[in-house]
């Protein structure tokens, strides 16, 4: 099994047949040009609407001078099958903060302080002791004026608020689209706050792209602002800090990643030069789907983000263009479900230097089996054609 393992993404371990499926596959999975302009049209008048009404909101004027940042698959183009769901950050207008690390969750969550005292609108968000930041009303004003902004002008308009989850950092709104059955758009509002003054020591050597993008690339990162999103850790009897913390985001360099991520410059600019980066991450997104969708239960806590993770590090050791030609396609998606494999069988390595992989997510011993149990049992062959989601169909070894 580990020489099996070992060949996987090598030619040898390919064979035409599944060649073949991993490109129809991919071929299927690519939005459709129509499908992206309508979801997009209902989602600027949307969030256009929703800052027109806290611009002029007599409620809370915290909330008034915001500004948008988009993250997430779609705005990434690595959004498979449906353009329907949307996330959007928007950056609330604070004075200068100070972070504090909690250190029992190694640079992800953070307690926020104002660096002095203010009478400034923030201060109806603040604890007892008028310093630390509160994740929790943050949270909640904003869930309650996006209720407001529903009722008051988007009411029969089928726009739906999700209950809140406490370990959700959005407020999450749905709508079932008519003209598509059963087809329903999400779009998840996230408040965010922006440090500019520097990221946070754990986090401060940036991404570790000096081989991919260089070392420009990864100063110009580390140069630019940090986010905090209200979102607690998981897990019971926390304390109080911990109830009250914010998670760091690196969503804008995620995004600036996606969009510049070849080794040169000129990759992916004009047809002769394009690449199947991308494509490879909308492969193991499909692949994520269907081993949760036969496994709901035992795989709950597993999202696409820890692939995207693991897609980042492949592309942090695999730096050259060449590498990931469309001719490489099945080749490079074997090596990245490769590694994949090997992330759910060491969970507790930090493959990304701001970005644990697994541990926080799957904290269950069981869980962790039955994830390395169904990674090592499967290879990405299913039935690609009949399927709008990729399941993999069992065999005894990797070689096909």
């Amino acid at each position: 099994m580990e020489s099996q393992r070992r060949s996987i993404g090598d030619d040898s371990s390919i064979s035409p047949e599944l060649d073949r499926l991993i490109r129809q596959r991919g071929r299927d999975l690519r939005l459709r040009k129509l499908d992206q302009q309508n979801a997009v049209k209902i989602v600027n008048h949307l969030i256009e609407s929703l800052l027109e009404f806290l611009k002029n909101n007599d409620d809370q004027p915290f909330f008034r001078e915001v500004s948008v940042l988009t993250s997430g698959s779609y705005y990434e183009m690595v959004k498979i099958n449906k353009p329907n769901e949307f996330d959007i950050m928007l950056k609330l207008k604070v004075p200068r903060l100070v972070l504090s690390n909690l250190e029992e969750f190694q640079g992800l969550f953070y307690k926020i302080n104002l660096f002095k005292a203010t009478r400034t609108e923030i201060q109806h968000f603040l604890l007892e002791d008028e310093r630390t930041v509160s994740a929790t009303k943050i949270k909640a004003e904003m869930h309650r004026l996006v209720r407001k902004f529903i009722n008051n002008h988007f009411q029969g308009e089928g726009w739906v608020i999700r209950r809140n989850l406490i370990n959700s950092p959005a407020v999450t709104l749905e709508l079932k689209l008519k003209e598509k059955g059963d087809d329903v758009m999400s779009v998840d509002i996230v408040p965010t706050l922006e440090v500019p003054q520097g990221w946070p020591q754990a986090a401060r050597a940036g991404p570790n792209i000096d081989k991919w993008l260089g070392k420009k690339c990864r100063r110009q990162f580390v140069s630019k602002s940090v986010y905090f999103v209200p979102k607690r850790p998981k897990g019971r009897n926390l304390k109080d800090d911990a109830k009250e913390s914010w998670r760091i985001s690196f969503s804008h360099i995620e995004k600036e990643m996606m969009q510049y991520h070849g080794n040169k410059k000129t990759c992916c600019e004009t047809h002769s030069n394009k690449c199947c980066r991308k494509l490879c991450m909308r492969l193991l997104k499909c692949l994520i789907e269907g081993l949760k969708q036969q496994y709901p239960k035992e795989l709950e806590p597993l999202c696409s983000y820890h692939g995207k993770t693991a897609f980042f590090h492949v592309l942090s050791d695999r730096v050259q263009d060449s590498l990931w030609s469309p001719g490489q396609l099945s080749v490079s998606f074997m090596k990245l479900f490769g590694y994949f494999e090997q992330c759910a069988l060491n969970v507790t390595e930090n493959y990304f230097p701001f970005t644990n992989l697994l541990t926080y997510i799957l904290n269950s011993t069981q869980t962790y089996k039955r994830l390395i149990y169904q990674i090592s049992s499967w290879t990405p062959i299913g039935d690609f054609k009949n399927n709008r989601n990729f399941v993999p169909q069992r065999k005894a070894c990797w070689a096909v």
